[in-house]
């Protein structure tokens, strides 16, 4: 099990979150097969020995780690500090159909079944890249809102989710939020969000475009 991390110091930020990377180059070892899969898609395969280092993140005070758990699947997890409460942001990120506003990379965000703490979506990410070339990928993902926690040092909530149906073989994790208090005159509360996915595409989709 390999690892690698991009971590620059945390500090508040607005409410822009990017949970993926994205990237293209000549150097990644992807190689083409000659035969199809069951859905008429060419197959790609991926040479999977270790994980590249991806682009710097300097200038959105993220920190984002990729751990390679097996052959063309992965554990991405980023955190970012907002200036904001955990109100607030859950707001946002429970406003499902304007997700794509704030999560750049997702091109639909569409509800299509909604109960007390779940939310059924219908979700394509889509990236440009190199010549030209834009990838898309999509799913069926069902969300599952947690109560709120009271912690020592603050509260947390957070909304487990997991595609059911669509592009991956794999694609599961969470959303957490957790707001602390630091104790002073003024009480100064640091909210951090955090998302993490264990993702494995289909035969067809090398994982370095998720990234």
């Amino acid at each position: 099990m390999t690892h690698h991390s991009l971590c620059t110091p945390p500090s508040p930020k607005p409410f822009k979150f990017r949970p993926f990377l994205s990237r293209a180059s000549k150097s990644d070892p992807i190689t083409l097969d000659d035969n199809d899969d069951d859905s008429g898609n060419l197959l790609v395969e991926e040479d999977d020995e270790g994980v590249e280092e991806s682009d710097s993140l300097d200038e959105d005070g993220v920190c984002i780690e990729v751990m390679k758990l097996e052959k063309n699947s992965r554990r991405i997890q980023s955190s970012i500090s907002i200036d904001a409460p955990l109100d607030a942001i859950w707001s946002i990120l429970t406003d499902y159909e304007k997700l794509a506003d704030y999560i750049p990379g997702l091109a639909v965000s569409q509800l299509l079944q909604k109960g007390d703490n779940y939310a059924r979506l219908l979700q394509i990410g889509e990236q440009n890249l190199a010549f030209g070339i834009k990838f898309n990928a999509k799913g069926i993902v069902d969300c599952f809102e947690k109560e709120l926690e009271t912690l020592p040092s603050g509260i947390k909530r957070e909304i487990e989710f997991k595609m059911i149906e669509g592009d991956f073989r794999l694609f599961e994790g969470k959303w957490s939020i957790l707001q602390s208090c630091e104790e002073s005159q003024a009480r100064v509360v640091n909210t951090t969000l955090t998302y993490i996915v264990d993702v494995k595409p289909k035969r067809w989709l090398p994982v370095r475009l998720v990234e």
